[in-house]
């Protein structure tokens, strides 16, 4: 017998075969997801997965197409002012008026949400110990870069003191110093108890910060674990070669002794093995004997893309170590 959101363990998020469409597009397509009160969840895919579309459903910005979801015990279809009311949210889009200044925005926030100026100034005086702003918080917005934009967005979903946060691709566009940054508030916030949907394109974001991770692909999700679990449950190592005739060598390889598995996409040839130093030079040497030119042959343990990669036969992320600019979803 089907168990109802109600009769289940309280979560911070949980969604029961949600669906959201735009039109014949299946952005979310039967998702069931359960994030646990202080636990960040990453949620990973490409670009046009549903990662974004998901978020806008649980933040009361798209209804449902069908399915339900919950967030802090609340239904965002049919009580979505008591989600808005517990949550912070941080999305991509975040507009921010240049004109004003950091303090004000966030005395703004407060004053939505009904605190009182002493409760609002009190509010201030933590964020400014919780989220990395500064003296910066008096100059207008206009002045920022666009790190010091990604914190004070942060700072304003967290005036009110939510019980869940969503930030949406929080980094993207930032450089490496300002994306670690944004990553050490991301943990001081969860140190305080703050629950935290975290969506992400970027692998290593994933696996530095989440607990658990979610794996959506073309509106699906297709796996969930720990990072270590995820990877670990491919049980081989990998190694990478770029190679010029990569389909031609591709037979050669698979008959190297100890190769599990090889797989061809485009230049590459990513090879799995159980032990994949002992296998690395007769690789080697099968290539070389294939008459193939190679580029760069690699050996490295599992990522979050192999994973990606065994479930879907896609990368997530591009060569080069950028996500795929497949468009929006």
């Amino acid at each position: 017998m089907s168990v109802g959101l109600a009769a289940v363990t309280a979560a911070a998020v949980r969604t029961e075969s949600l669906r959201r469409f735009f039109d014949a597009t299946k952005a979310v397509d039967g998702v069931d997801l359960a994030v646990e009160p202080g636990e960040i969840y990453g949620f990973l895919g490409p670009n046009g997965a549903g990662k974004s579309t998901l978020v806008h459903v649980l933040c009361t910005l798209l209804l449902p197409t069908s399915g339900r979801a919950e967030v802090a015990g609340h239904d965002v279809a049919t009580e979505p002012l008591e989600v808005r009311l517990r949550i912070g949210v941080a999305l991509q889009e975040a507009s921010l008026d240049p004109a004003q200044s950091g303090i004000e925005l966030l005395r703004l926030q407060g004053r939505l949400y009904g605190l009182t100026r002493a409760e609002t100034e009190q509010r201030l005086r933590e964020l400014t110990q919780l989220v990395d702003i500064g003296p910066a918080l008096s100059h207008r917005i206009g002045t920022y870069s666009g790190g010091m934009r990604r914190r004070l967005d942060l700072a304003a979903a967290l005036v009110h003191n939510p019980e869940v946060v969503f930030l949406d691709e929080p980094t993207t566009g930032l450089d490496p110093a300002s994306r670690v940054r944004v990553w050490d508030e991301v943990r001081r916030l969860n140190a305080e108890g703050i629950t935290i949907f975290l969506t992400t394109q970027y692998l290593e974001e994933a696996d530095e910060l989440a607990h658990r991770v979610g794996i959506i692909n073309e509106g699906h999700l297709i796996t969930e674990g720990t990072p270590a679990e995820l990877k670990r449950s491919l049980g081989s190592d990998v190694i990478i070669a770029r190679v010029d005739g990569a389909e031609r060598a591709c037979n050669t390889v698979r008959e190297v002794p100890g190769v599990d598995q090889v797989d061809v996409h485009g230049d590459e040839l990513t090879v799995r093995a159980l032990d994949g130093s002992a296998v690395l030079s007769p690789v080697a040497i099968a290539l070389d004997a294939c008459g193939v030119h190679v580029r760069d042959l690699t050996l490295r343990e599992p990522t979050l893309d192999d994973v990606f990669l065994e479930l879907t036969g896609g990368h997530i992320q591009s060569e080069d170590g950028h996500v795929d600019p497949e468009g929006d979803e």
